[in-house]
């Protein structure tokens, strides 16, 4: 029988998002202070290129901080809150998947 996770007590979900969202803002403060950091680095070592390069530039790391933060987030968040124990996880194992059929 599966067993209940503990984001399904309306408690311990509203917690936990409460503190998945205070880390994704304080991710987001991180991401503008790189962004910014980066640009500004740029601009001091190669002086004024494209528009489209620093736009490339800000939104690439952006993007890959924000999305890599948010995942890991997700990560931290199933497995603090004891929801990776409810999942029943039993497959078959290796032998039985890839081993040939017993001819009768």
């Amino acid at each position: 029988m599966v067993s209940k996770s503990p984001l399904d007590d309306p408690e311990n979900a509203a917690y936990a998002w409460a503190r998945y969202r205070q880390i994704m803002k304080l991710l987001m403060w991180v991401t503008v202070a790189t962004v910014l950091l980066a640009l500004g680095l740029l601009y001091a070592f190669n002086g004024a290129i494209s528009v489209h390069f620093y736009i490339a530039v800000a939104l690439g790391i952006s993007f890959t901080m924000l999305l890599g933060g948010g995942l890991m987030g997700l990560a931290f968040l199933s497995n603090g809150t004891g929801h990776d124990e409810s999942v029943d996880n039993k497959l078959p194992s290796r032998d039985e998947l890839w081993s040939r059929p017993e001819d009768d």
